[in-house]
């Protein structure tokens, strides 16, 4: 039986920390949204709905990012502090390529990337009770 690919996605909206397991093991790559700074905004004197306007396509294109990413994996967990993971989640859940990939929502605070990696550990690997 072939394993199954697992990744653990700990975001907010403009950091994902993406943790692939691979027989108890995490290996952790980080994607950054490319939004650009506030101060360089302001200086460019946008308007309110254009800088909205572009945010939104920063966030599309961060979101489309991730779904690359994700479409590899057989069982996806996503995780964090805001909104993020259940934009992200409908995003998926609309989409049928995804129909097949088992995509749980979890919510959770900010971690330190020890706590993200066993948080992503103890979803995916069983707990036996008893031994």
């Amino acid at each position: 039986m072939k394993s199954k690919k697992k990744l653990g996605i700990w975001m907010d909206h403009s950091t994902a920390h993406l943790m692939a397991l691979t027989n108890d093991i995490i290996v952790t790559n980080i994607v950054v949204s490319q939004s650009e700074s506030h101060e360089k905004i302001e200086n460019l004197k946008l308007d309110e709905s254009l800088m909205q306007n572009r945010e939104q396509n920063q966030l599309a294109d961060f979101f489309k990012s991730l779904i690359d990413v994700i479409k590899d994996y057989d069982e996806v967990l996503l995780f964090g502090p805001t909104d993020a993971k259940n934009e992200l989640f409908n995003l998926l859940k609309e989409d049928r390529h995804f129909e097949n990939i088992i995509i749980e929502v979890k919510p959770a605070d900010k971690m330190t990337t020890n706590q993200e990696e066993a948080f992503v550990k103890d979803h995916f690997i069983p707990h036996i009770e008893g031994c």
